[in-house]
């Protein structure tokens, strides 16, 4: 139960990145400093909350990224000036909706 209630608060943190980013190019997402800092802080948030799921329940699923999630996390909070944010536009415009149906099949699968 409690893996699966983190992976819900993922995954509504990951909806609050792809609805402040909707129909919003690099340039626009660049220049619009709210949007960064709110996508950043649910970025962090999301690499919080992967430290909180069981060491079982990660390495019995290999398939999602979750050290590089914790890196990115770490990046965020110890250097945030110096967050590249192209690495962060191609996290959420590719990685994101793709990490997000992982979840969403193992929040199907969960049951503790």
């Amino acid at each position: 139960m409690k893996n699966q209630k983190i992976l819900l608060k993922i995954i509504k943190y990951i909806n609050s990145i792809l609805k402040y980013t909707n129909n919003v190019n690099y340039t626009e997402f660049r220049n619009n400093s709210m949007m960064v800092e709110a996508c950043v802080f649910n970025l962090s948030q999301i690499g919080e909350l992967v430290n909180k799921l069981d060491k079982e329940f990660i390495s019995n699923h290999p398939e999602v990224p979750w050290f590089k999630i914790k890196g990115l996390r770490n990046r965020i909070v110890h250097d945030y000036e110096g967050v590249n944010l192209n690495l962060i536009w191609d996290i959420i415009d590719i990685d994101l909706k793709v990490l997000k149906e992982q979840l969403m099949r193992l929040d199907s699968k969960t049951e503790e």
